[in-house]
């Protein structure tokens, strides 16, 4: 067994060392976004729903800032496969001048259009709601190039195999947010302005921390001098090359849950607060079987750099298995406390029930085909084949996330369950698709750098 290990690419223990910080790191913030919610829950029913709403909003950004990041993951740890640091680091310096440029010039634009976006988006919700909206929405905003920075820097971590770095911070500016909430919001009695200012300064950290580390000498990737960063439109093409159709991708799913959103903002507060927390749990049972893609991304990157299609291969297949383990067990998990949470966040009995109705089924529904829906594409997309990802997720998710839930919303009378029936065919489409496209062998046909 020992020697058979020693023929791959990553031991367990490497896979266990780049996997178990990143899914610590995406739970830890889940948490904490579920502690703030809470928090602010407690501020009442129009806090929770503008905050919900904004988020929904805001992830918008944030996945296509990831998404650019997970560019500059598949290029550096490519480089990184191919023995080649310097070209890694450059490619690492061309990343972050991207991300900054491209952050701030949406930080500008939606700041200019703050107002007009959220009466566009959510213009049939309560006065109270809108307000709370605005104001949450204009420190969020503020965050911006913060969230694209610190994803970056994580980034370029990730590609050298350090998890564990991006995870300490994560921990320290996590824990600064939910102490921030907590005096502002239970102390200064600020409501949701005291959850959206703790957040900022807690992003502006992580970032401001992260490129710290980065700029020390002694690995693989470092970055020095960046004043004298210069453009460098060859490489900043590349990253969009694969970063763009990520964040289309990405983009398409936020695109589609506003529309979603908005379809449940009809039907009043209380399935608007039930299906908000019905989200926050849905993304705390998930979100370490997205650690595990994520690192995948990583694992097949180096690998398909050093020339290794049949280790690629290897891999995708044992992390789905690793997977599917850690999504039914975190499932299981999320189910049983679902009812504390919700007393925690002081819902009505009405809007817990509901939730927990919906939190039943997916508890069922997601361990049988959430993984074959996800794991396989992260190590497509690291593979270089990212447009067979996009163009799928984004038909299925119109088809049937967003169209099947609107009809059953609108034209057959269901309430917020109709967006989870949408959400479990468009996770069961999505999975017949990628398993075929991975037997194909057709995602190991691309070239990256």
């Amino acid at each position: 067994m020992q020697m058979e290990e020693q023929k791959h690419i990553f031991s367990n223990r490497d896979l266990y060392k780049l996997l178990i910080p990143v899914m610590a790191e995406q739970l830890l913030n889940s948490l904490m976004g579920t502690a703030d919610s809470i928090m602010v829950s407690n501020v009442g029913p129009a806090a929770i729903s503008a905050v919900s709403l904004v988020d929904s909003m805001n992830m918008l950004i944030i996945q296509a800032f990831s998404a650019l990041a997970t560019g500059g993951v598949i290029i550096c740890s490519n480089y990184i496969g191919q023995k080649k640091p310097d070209q890694a680091r450059e490619s690492a310096r061309q990343l972050s001048l991207v991300a900054l440029a491209i952050s701030v010039v949406i930080m500008v634009i939606s700041m200019c259009l703050r107002m007009p976006l959220l009466h566009l988006i959510f213009g049939k919700v309560e006065p109270d709601v809108m307000t709370a909206a605005s104001t949450y929405f204009f420190y969020t905003i503020l965050s911006f190039p913060a969230i694209a920075m610190y994803n970056s820097g994580a980034a370029i971590y990730q590609a050298q195999r350090n998890t564990r770095l991006p995870m300490l911070i994560a921990v320290f500016s996590n824990a600064l947010n939910i102490a921030g909430n907590a005096w502002l919001i239970w102390g200064m009695h600020m409501g949701v302005a005291g959850a959206a200012i703790a957040t900022l300064v807690s992003r502006i950290v992580s970032a401001v921390a992260v490129y710290a580390f980065l700029h020390r000498e002694g690995q693989e990737i470092y970055i020095q001098n960046y004043a004298q960063t210069r453009p460098d439109f060859h490489r900043i093409k590349t990253i969009l090359a694969l970063g763009i159709p990520n964040g289309i991708e990405t983009s398409m799913f936020q695109f589609g849950k506003l529309a979603i959103q908005s379809t449940v903002s009809t039907l009043g507060t209380t399935a608007m607060a039930a299906q908000a927390m019905t989200a926050i749990m849905e993304s705390l049972n998930g979100v370490a079987g997205i650690g595990v893609g994520i690192g995948l991304m990583t694992v097949v990157g180096q690998c398909i750099g050093a020339g290794r299609k049949d280790e690629a291969r290897y891999y995708v297949k044992k992390l789905m298995i690793w997977g599917e383990a850690v999504v039914t067990a975190c499932c299981i998990l999320i189910y049983l406390f679902a009812r504390p949470i919700t007393m925690l966040a002081g819902m009505t009995k009405e809007s817990a029930d509901l939730c927990l109705y919906m939190i039943g089924w997916i508890t069922i529904v997601k361990p049988l085909v959430w993984t074959a829906s996800f794991i396989p594409g992260y190590g497509m997309r690291a593979a270089g084949d990212v447009k067979f990802s996009m163009i799928l997720s984004t038909v299925s998710m119109w088809i049937f996330r967003v169209s099947l839930c609107t009809f059953l919303c609108r034209v057959m009378g269901f309430g917020p369950i109709a967006v989870w029936i949408g959400m479990f065919t468009d996770w069961t489409v999505r999975s017949i698709f990628f398993i075929h496209r991975f037997r194909s062998g057709k995602w190991l046909e691309h070239k990256v750098v």
